[in-house]
């Protein structure tokens, strides 16, 4: 008896930490070949996921993905913990979302790097050429690809349409958000259909998972669990803000990271690109950190880097630091600003996943949630492409106005200003991405070298 519950304890002891050697490698390749935005993210998570390890079934993945697009912050790293915590409990969580961000962060390190050593040379500039366009084209295929496999239905792309005007026209976010969930809800108890997601169709072994897939014992809600997870990562998260402004004061630039990139991890709904406009804002209008122009190609740098485009909060947090060192070396600085806007945007994520995803999971086919949360992925598509049309107008017109209408404003560009050589190199980059299907990497790689031909002939600058 002794011997067979040894055996029984050794064969779970294997099979969990099999488990575990299979999430590691799941979430490096997700966040590795993740170049290209939230859309290449969700797929590659959805291939090796859901069809390869059947960890999730495909409703339980697009509700899970409706449910962290409706949190503030990257939907994309929400999701992987998501997915995460569901195969292997917290720990699992903890890997998925530790790795999913872990490649894009060394990356944007060095890009930052170089950024502010480099980035005015002619060199740097020439790159640049060349990315903006790229980054366009993989941006607006990566849209593309993500409405059709979320907008299913006519009231599902009117919401879009709508949350995009709302977004062009520089609405409060969470109105954006907040005001679509509300009309999901208001669908569900009229019994209107457009919010609720057809019946996927899928393989006989995805299937089955689906069928058989129940509720586990870790997500399963409880009191105790929710109040050992907010203690835990609450103090996590909060401890650097309130140690910085304990010590140095309001005033410090590291006390005024924390608290801007705080503000953005608990403001920005509706997913990475709505993240990347509110933190933007905060440092190009609320701290007059960097330009619109150094967003811009903090943005393409995101963008070719592993991971999330939220990554990019590093960025303006090690240019922020960089620039105001205090007594530190400015590469120092900006080392520790960039850390520091990082934590402060990527541990909430942790927070509402391992805290309240276990109510959320119970509650997954209750119909008000359900549309409710449709409602508020077809927003985000709409503020995903109105960054799209804001990142696109200033890589094909030098300069762009701000405009105020009454109580609107938005963005005009100079039609004088527009750019021949952003608009060819855009054109060769969709064609590849959106014909051929060359990738991400490839696509920005010939971008680059076009560019700096341009460069060098005198055709461009």
């Amino acid at each position: 008896m002794v011997d067979t519950k040894s055996r029984q304890a050794t064969g779970k002891a294997l099979a969990a930490r099999d488990a575990l050697r299979d999430s590691f490698g799941v979430w490096t390749h997700v966040s590795v070949a993740g170049i290209g935005g939230p859309a290449k993210q969700i797929a590659t998570m959805h291939r090796l996921a859901v069809e390869g390890k059947r960890w999730i079934s495909e409703e339980g993945f697009f509700h899970a993905l409706s449910y962290c697009i409706a949190l503030p912050g990257p939907e994309t790293q929400q999701l992987a913990i998501y997915v995460g915590w569901l195969a292997n409990r917290t720990i699992g969580g903890i890997i998925a979302g530790g790795l999913f961000i872990l490649p894009g962060a060394i990356c944007m390190m060095a890009l930052s790097f170089g950024y502010v050593l480099g980035a005015e040379s002619q060199a740097g500039q020439a790159i640049f050429v060349g990315v903006r366009p790229a980054i366009l084209a993989i941006m607006a295929e990566a849209i593309v690809r993500f409405g059709r496999h979320v907008l299913h239905g006519p009231l599902m792309l009117a919401v879009a349409a709508l949350a995009f005007l709302a977004a062009f026209f520089k609405l409060p976010l969470p109105l954006i958000i907040f005001v679509p969930a509300l009309l999901g809800i208001a669908a569900a108890m009229a019994r209107l259909p457009g919010f609720t997601r057809p019946a996927a169709a899928t393989t006989d072994r995805a299937a089955g998972a689906h069928k058989r897939e129940g509720l586990a014992d870790h997500a399963r809600p409880g009191i105790a669990q929710l109040a050992r997870s907010l203690a835990i990562w609450l103090a996590l998260w909060l401890a650097p803000a309130i140690t910085l402004f304990a010590i140095f004061g309001m005033d410090n630039i590291y006390t005024q990271i924390s608290l801007a990139f705080g503000k953005v991890a608990l403001m920005a709904f509706g997913g990475d690109y709505a993240v990347v406009v509110y933190g933007a804002k905060q440092a190009v209008d609320s701290y007059h950190w960097i330009s619109t122009r150094e967003v811009q190609e903090g943005i393409a740098m995101g963008e070719i880097v592993p991971g999330t485009i939220m990554i990019v909060t590093q960025f303006f947090g090690f240019v922020a630091a960089y620039r105001d060192p205090g007594n530190l070396p400015p590469l120092l600085a900006g080392v520790f600003g960039g850390l520091l806007a990082t934590w402060m945007t990527f541990i909430p994520c942790f927070l509402w996943i391992l805290s309240i995803a276990p109510f959320i999971e119970g509650l997954r086919r209750k119909a008000i949630l359900s549309n409710a949360l449709q409602a508020v992925t077809a927003a985000a598509v709409g503020v995903i492409f109105n960054l799209t049309v804001w990142f696109g107008i200033r890589t094909l017109f030098r300069v762009v106005q701000p405009v105020q209408y009454g109580q609107l404003n938005f963005d005009v560009p100079d039609f004088a200003s527009f750019d021949p050589w952003a608009l060819a190199l855009f054109a060769c980059a969709a064609i590849a991405v959106f014909r051929f299907q060359i990738s991400a990497a490839m696509t920005l790689v010939a971008s680059s070298a076009a560019g700096i031909l341009l460069l060098w002939v005198g055709l461009a600058g």
